[in-house]
Order: structure tokens, then sequence, then C-alpha cells
């Protein structure tokens, strides 16, 4: 099945995915932004896609460079990520509840422990799917 690759991309770190078309996650890792480049190699040669959705927030547009003078066959869509941070909150706490005494307070008021990046890769990815193809 032909796979698509979401891109949070940050200063320091970046959000990277990989999900199927049907929209079932492979993979999801926060990466450093310096390791840009060779992890999205390392991703494309392991699941194939050809196509990466890439936020269009901070160093979005530096990112986008780096890619495609790296990976020049790469079909790089930028999308808006606006409320993707609050989504992919949500988003964690569904896949990682808080355990213990934080179980007592709303996750609402809780601020995830880990960052969330790679969370925000797969919204991003599942909205371009979604988006574009109706099977």
């Amino acid at each position: 099945m032909e796979c698509i690759a979401g891109l949070d991309p940050g200063r320091d770190k970046c959000g990277f995915a990989v999900l199927q078309r049907d929209g079932k996650v492979l993979w999801q890792k926060v990466i450093e932004t310096k390791a840009l480049e060779r992890e999205v190699r390392a991703a494309q040669e392991k699941y194939g896609f050809t196509r990466l959705i890439e936020g269009n927030g901070t160093t979005s547009k530096e990112a986008h460079a780096r890619l495609t003078r790296a990976l020049p066959e790469l079909i790089i869509n930028v999308v808006d990520e606006y409320r993707t941070t609050d989504l992919a909150k949500k988003a964690y706490w569904r896949a990682k509840p808080p355990r213990g005494w934080r179980r007592l307070i709303p996750v609402t008021m809780q601020v995830p422990p880990e960052p969330v990046d790679d969370f925000v890769a797969v919204i991003l990815a599942t909205r371009y799917i979604k988006e574009n193809y109706h099977e």
C-alpha cells in the first residue's frame, strides 16, 4: 500500500511520521532538525513514500529547501498547521494516558511530559489523506 510522510519542522526538532494511505500510522518519531535529510532518506528507503506533507510553521521554508536539495524526487506539499499542536496534545493523552497521581488531574490542565511534534506530523498527513484520497 502507498505510504505518505508527515513533517512538523522546527528549529531544534521535527515531528516526523509515515502513514499508509488508509491512515494507519506505521512510524512516528521526534527527530533532530540537524539530521532531517538523513532521517527522511532512511524512512523513505524503508517505507517507499514519494510524498511528504510539511507543516507551514517554524522553519518550514528552510526545511523545504533542505529536503528539495537532498531528495529532489520527493514531492513536498506544504499545508496549514493551524491548531495542530492543540490536537496533538489531545492525541498524545489518548495514546499515553496519565498514570499515578496525574490521572486525577484533567489532561486539559496538564502539559505532556515529552514533545508532541510527531503527533502533529501524523495529524498533518492524516488531514492530507482525508482531503485528497476519496476512496
